[in-house]
């Protein structure tokens, strides 16, 4: 049967890849919200651990992959398209979650203190929204920084990564964990798409490197390290590095393949790859709404089932209020208007979003 990529797009295991860590973002949310709500574990608090090693640094894999094709444009159009773009996401959904999720607690205390509490959120990355804000950090600094070799960026934000800089601010603390990955996919974007396609060629073989991966991944991610600062295997200096590493390729491998086998499956984790963002921005609301009604009903005793019911309800909400809000006035919620760009867009087709 032809996969997804047997059409014509070699590139659908990018999207497919981008699902893939969007939904494990979202699991990890809902899981851990559910669990500590219903007091206690269920079998998805198991594949969150497996995954906290990967999960983050492939999605800055797979954001840093597209860097290069504009990273030499003059600053208006490159600044449209990796800055302002995820500003105004970041801006509008600030202020939505704000007002969701703490309106009447800063309302009572006046207009000024909302404000302050707006204004802060412009220093100090605000809730789930610091991935977006950092993938335009990440955008102004790569570009900044193009003209030094690459070897010495990557090692430098290595060593960053390397030596696990705690901070009050989560910016700081981030950005030091994350930008090896963001880099690596800028600087090896040809080396990581010949990986996938090589994977598409060769399935016995990436199958099998799956597997070690898999067990390897396992082992450390699961095990516990006695050390109070590294309660994993997987989380001490160097280890960590490695493996979110070897996890963001893995990912990539995984994506190409399932991409390679197409049906209903595919198709599924590749739209929410190709709205990606639209899951990010939205699914917190959704998320928090099934977790209090199931809480309170005690509809679903399983907190397992419970966690999966609430990741699914995350997931599906945000997709259908796209959908609905889709060529309306309210299409500027996932769609960034005109009067924000700095750029006017071009004659091409307009994607959901830009890929985060």
């Amino acid at each position: 049967m032809a996969g997804v990529g047997d059409t014509g797009d070699r590139l659908a295991w990018v999207d497919i890849a981008k699902g893939i860590c969007i939904l494990l973002v979202v699991m990890m949310h809902s899981v851990i919200g559910t669990g500590e709500a219903m007091g206690g574990e269920g079998f998805l608090h198991t594949v969150v651990a497996f995954a906290k090693p990967f999960r983050i640094p492939d999605f800055f894999l797979l954001s840093g992959l597209f860097v290069g094709r504009v990273i030499d444009r003059d600053w208006r159009l490159f600044s449209d398209r990796r800055v302002v773009h995820f500003a105004y996401f970041y801006l509008l959904w600030l202020v939505i979650q704000s007002a969701a999720k703490y309106g009447k607690i800063v309302g009572d205390a006046g207009p000024a203190s909302f404000a302050a509490h707006l204004a802060h959120a412009l220093i100090e990355p605000y809730s789930s929204l610091w991935f977006i804000y950092l993938l335009a950090v990440f955008s102004v600094v790569t570009k900044a920084l193009r003209r030094v070799p690459g070897g010495v960026i990557l090692v430098g934000a290595a060593l960053l990564q390397i030596a696990d800089i705690r901070s009050d601010s989560t910016l700081i603390e981030e950005f030091c964990a994350r930008y090896v990955y963001f880099v690596a996919g800028y600087l090896f974007a040809g080396r990581i798409f010949a990986l996938a396609d090589a994977a598409r060629h060769r399935v016995s073989l990436a199958l099998c490197g799956l597997a070690a991966w898999a067990a390897v991944e396992g082992w450390l991610a699961l095990t516990p390290s006695g050390l109070p600062d590294y309660p994993t295997l997987a989380s001490l200096p160097l280890v960590s590095l490695a493996l979110g590493a070897a996890g963001a390729l893995a990912i990539v491998v995984a994506a190409s393949l399932i991409g390679r086998a197409g049906g209903p499956v595919a198709e599924a984790i590749r739209t929410c790859g190709q709205r990606s963002i639209v899951i990010y921005l939205a699914f917190s609301l959704p998320m928090a709404a099934t977790r209090e009604i199931l809480v309170r009903t005690s509809a679903i005793a399983d907190i397992g089932l419970a966690s999966l019911t609430v990741m699914t309800m995350a997931v599906l909400l945000p997709l259908a209020l796209e959908r609905l809000v889709r060529g309306t006035a309210l299409d500027l919620l996932f769609v960034r208007p005109r009067w924000f760009r700095l750029v006017a867009p071009g004659p091409r087709p307009r994607p959901a979003l830009q890929a985060t």
